[in-house]
């Protein structure tokens, strides 16, 4: 009974636990963040030394998100800003986020009375601003000081006024991906250079020049981030010097890299890609000298590094867009998503010059960053094409091989047969003609039962010399005498020959040839090879036996199809088709089949079988054209 108290207060207090943890949240449920789109400007001229507070009679420029003012004229070195900030009780712990903005040295002044202050000892001039405010249902100003050795000093976007802490984690997020893009970048680029070893000498170079893009592209977005400068203040330098060295080195790689890929089919291009590398190298060594002497470099290598080089990036960007287009049109699918993904690129970047210039240079570049995700992107897609289409060749040329070795073991197979084939026949026929001859003597005597075992033993005689006839033709089929054999000529006297052969057995042969085909070969050689596929077709006829013989000019080759309706074979029979004694037919020696595609191939023809059980048998022929003419469709008459 007292494990129920013990429960109840165990429940007491997690129930007061939840509260005081909510109870924060509770009280001071904040509202939405304010967008502070409205501020002054007041210049410091060079000469000045600002105080604490702007000088009462100086001179307030009215600025907005429309017209932020940042650009600075010649003789000045920063910008007071005086920000009005309106009733801040509606936040637990109120703050402020200028997200962008120009400036080296930011001082933050409340009544003369320093709140923030920040500065740099490197040029880096984009910078960000988030300070917390007092919570208090009366409205005031801060006079923030800007100083700088550049060109623009100020706000760049409406001043964000929320919760401190909402503000600095929605700042996090906006910049966070950028960061993040560009160290995946610059990992591909390392994993890339690695790949390299295992390329050729002329695919390394074009490869190595899209490594250096992709490493440079990546650090570029990387070190353009305002976080490292932020957050690791004390490594500016060396982020500074990674932006210059990478925006010198990625534009002449990418020229290098879009000339190798339209094959320098633009001899102006290239040079003028080959001009850009020489100015890089201008450019590294002017960073490396501002580098040692300090701001007093800093107007030279300003027109350096940002006038000379956006214009060269300018011009770069527009020409790359023109070779592309012009590329695309050819149609090549892979030279078309090559060519989008560049014009993305180069389309991108050039609207990104073109705004930051139309704007003052108070436009933050973002829309090349997109352009060279599609760069990638259409990379990538050619990368798994290429891959897919080498997979689908590999896998073609294994099946080429596979069956090259199996037509290569049928050859020696074959070769041997035939040698022992020529040699057995040489020897057997002669022995053969002597007995048939002394058979034919003896069958001049009137004894009939001895005429009836004559005429057998004669019959049996003759069957075994055409099976020696065809030993012969199979060991040794060359061609007796070679001619221009008119294809339509000979189809119509096998048509005399083998016509009633097919009717006797219930059967009918049905030739149509095209006219004016010629091709070269033996006229006796080729009727022996036609009529044992057709007496095959004959000796499959079930009812009704049709057998369709069609000849036609197919591109450069006349294509000789026999279809017969018979019994058709099954898939194990038509791969033996071929092989030595093998018949689908109980007296059959299989040496027609092989008579057969010797004939054929030694006629520079091919022969392929198809067939079905229960549907019949297609043999598909084909030898090359002697002259290509233009044929027409004849019947022959049976």
């Amino acid at each position: 009974m007292k494990t129920l108290p013990n429960l109840r207060v165990l429940a007491s207090m997690a129930l007061v636990i939840i509260l005081l943890l909510s109870w924060p949240s509770i009280i001071y449920a904040s509202a939405p963040p304010t967008a502070l789109d409205r501020w002054q400007v007041m210049l410091i001229g060079a000469a000045e030394e600002p105080g604490t507070a702007p000088p009462v009679s100086g001179n307030w420029k009215k600025a907005n998100a429309g017209e932020t003012l940042v650009e600075l004229p010649p003789g000045a070195k920063g910008v007071w800003i005086r920000l009005q900030i309106p009733s801040t009780e509606d936040w637990h712990r109120p703050g402020i986020l200028a997200g962008r903005m120009y400036g080296l040295n930011i001082n933050v002044y409340k009544d003369g009375e320093l709140l923030y202050e920040t500065k740099r000892d490197f040029q880096v001039e984009l910078s960000r601003l988030l300070l917390p405010v007092d919570s208090s249902p009366e409205k005031s100003k801060l006079d923030v000081l800007i100083l700088t050795n550049g060109e623009r000093a100020g706000f760049l976007a409406p001043v964000q006024l929320g919760e401190f802490d909402a503000l600095d984690k929605s700042y996090i997020r906006t910049e966070l991906p950028s960061l993040l893009l560009g160290a995946s970048i610059v990992f591909l680029a390392l994993l890339m250079s690695v790949c390299s070893i295992f390329l050729s000498k002329h695919q390394r170079n074009f490869w190595i020049s899209l490594c250096i893009i992709a490493l440079s592209t990546g650090l570029l977005i990387a070190s353009y981030s305002p976080l490292p400068y932020l957050y690791y203040p004390s490594g500016g330098p060396i982020f500074l010097a990674m932006f210059e060295l990478s925006l010198f080195t990625m534009f002449p790689a990418l020229g290098y890299f879009v000339s190798e890929t339209f094959e320098r089919k633009s001899p102006r291009f290239h040079r003028f890609t080959r001009w850009q590398a020489y100015y890089s190298v201008f450019g590294v060594l002017s960073f490396l000298a501002y580098s040692l002497v300090g701001d007093r470099l800093y107007p030279f290598y300003s027109i350096v590094s940002v006038v000379a080089v956006g214009v060269l990036m300018l011009v770069q960007m527009v020409w790359i867009s023109i070779l592309s287009v012009s590329y695309w049109r050819r149609g090549d699918s892979q030279a078309s998503v090559l060519s989008l993904g560049l014009l993305a690129f180069a389309g991108t970047s050039a609207t990104d010059l073109i705004l930051y210039y139309a704007n003052d240079k108070g436009y933050v570049l973002f829309l090349w960053k997109l352009g060279f995700v599609a760069f990638i992107l259409s990379l990538v897609i050619i990368l798994a094409r290429r891959i897919s289409n080498d997979y689908k060749t590999l896998l073609s040329y294994s099946k080429q091989l596979e069956l090259f070795n199996l037509s290569l073991e049928r050859t020696e197979k074959l070769k041997i047969i035939s040698d022992l084939a020529a040699s057995v026949a040489h020897e057997v026929r002669n022995p053969l003609q002597v007995t048939r001859g002394f058979l034919q003597l003896l069958s001049k005597k009137d004894d009939q039962q001895s005429q009836g075992y004559i005429t057998i033993a004669v019959n049996e005689l003759d069957r075994a010399a055409e099976i020696i006839t065809d030993f012969l033709t199979f060991a040794k089929p060359e061609l007796e005498a070679i001619s221009r054999l008119d294809i339509r000529e000979l189809l119509e006297q096998l048509d005399l020959i083998m016509g009633p052969h097919a009717s006797m057995h219930g059967g009918r042969l049905v030739i149509v040839s095209e006219e004016k085909m010629e091709i070269m070969g033996s006229a006796s050689k080729l009727k022996q090879a036609l009529i044992n596929l057709i007496k095959n077709s004959v000796e499959a006829f079930r009812e009704e036996g049709l057998i369709e013989l069609s000849a036609r000019a197919e591109g450069r080759e006349v294509v000789l199809r026999i279809k017969d309706n018979g019994e058709g074979m099954d898939s194990e029979q038509l791969s033996k088709l071929g092989v030595p004694y093998f018949s689908t037919k109980s007296k059959g020696t299989g040496l027609g089949t092989m008579v057969t595609m010797r004939i054929i191939e030694v006629m520079n023809g091919s022969i392929i079988f198809q067939s079905q059980k229960g549907k019949g048998t297609e043999v598909t022929i084909r030898f090359p054209l002697v002259d290509q003419l233009a044929p027409s469709t004849v019947k022959l008459p049976h």
